[in-house]
């Protein structure tokens, strides 16, 4: 058995794994969860007080035998993630990896690739609300599947929206311009994307134009919403990365299919694994078509695999021994 693991820094992975490199390996992954190669194991979540939280998600690819796990914690003061890497088929630990960047990674990657898949062909202008700490990274994404000419930005901090503009001007050759309001930013937006701490829903409607593809990216806790019920009536496709985490842990989603105008309907909400597979897409005379993003493993493994793979061709990182086993002590 081998007996070496390489742990890899935030900064390693930065180095060895781009925005690009994610959307493409993310595609595979999911790809191979719609085939029937890969699956996600449900998360476990613990809730710390009204405003921390527990998290752990794990998968594994069985045709490259990668299986692995991330865990981290969020809270008001921090957060923190680890991911571990497994080989399935030996049974061998790989790698043991900070998360943090990882995680940003494959939240804005599954973005673009919901966008590449659901949204309409030719959409090139975007209306981002939110300007926090996975936005930009949110907007490049899209961009890469969606090349944009035109971005416009609403989130409720002056100060923060237009620092947030500026810093979108400096890294990507997109027009960008502050919006005052919800409604001014959204007024015939074709790509919508919400990444917002939202605890009650704010964006309804009569907010999107008809034709839209709205990315939801904030609101993956039970006691969070982005969007109004009214919003899933005007929705004619909807895909999700995990229907078992929406179903665990979408308050919109749960209002909707179980309590609402929807209940039974679960049938309805696509894994994006089935439509990537499938090659499935929305009528054309959809009205809005809905990507809700919740977070699943496959997206954390298909960066973490891809990390190591690299890390073992550059002699990156730095290797951690191990040992087969210690002497238990049966007395003090």
């Amino acid at each position: 058995m081998n007996n070496e693991a390489v742990w890899l820094s935030e900064a390693d992975i930065t180095s060895l794994v781009s925005l690009k490199d994610t959307v493409a390996a993310l595609e595979d992954g999911v790809r191979q969860l719609g085939q029937g190669t890969a699956f996600n194991v449900a998360k476990a979540l613990g809730s710390l007080g009204a405003t921390s939280s527990m998290h752990s998600l794990g998968s594994a690819m069985t045709d490259s035998g990668f299986c692995g796990y991330k865990n981290w914690i969020n809270t008001p003061a921090g957060a923190k993630a680890v991911f571990v890497l497994f080989d399935g088929n030996e049974g061998r630990l790989l790698a043991v990896m900070e998360a943090n960047s990882l995680g940003q990674l494959r939240t804005s990657a599954i973005t673009g690739l919901g966008t590449k898949w659901v949204a309409r062909e030719g959409a090139n202008e975007m209306a981002m609300i939110g300007s926090g700490r996975q936005a930009l990274a949110q907007v490049a994404a899209v961009h890469l599947v969606r090349p944009l000419k035109r971005l416009r930005v609403w989130s409720p901090t002056p100060e923060k929206r237009s620092a947030f503009c500026r810093s979108v001007s400096e890294a990507l050759d997109i027009e960008v311009s502050e919006a005052t309001t919800v409604e001014e930013a959204t007024d015939g937006a074709p790509i919508v994307t919400t990444v917002t701490r939202a605890r009650e829903p704010f964006l309804k409607a009569s907010m999107l134009s008809r034709g839209a593809h709205l990315n939801a990216v904030g609101a993956i806790l039970p006691n969070n919403a982005e969007l109004d019920q009214d919003v899933f009536s005007r929705v004619g496709f909807i895909a999700v990365d995990d229907v078992a985490n929406a179903r665990k842990a979408s308050r919109e989603l749960i209002d909707y299919f179980d309590h609402g105008p929807g209940a039974g309907n679960w049938d309805l909400v696509r894994p994006l694994g089935g439509v990537i597979a499938g090659s499935e897409s929305a009528s054309s005379d959809c009205d809005i078509t809905l990507f809700k993003s919740m977070g699943m493993g496959i997206s954390d493994l298909t960066v973490a695999a891809l990390a190591y793979e690299r890390a073992v061709q550059r002699g990156s990182g730095t290797q951690l021994k191990l040992t087969s086993k210690g002497e238990i002590r049966l007395t003090s």
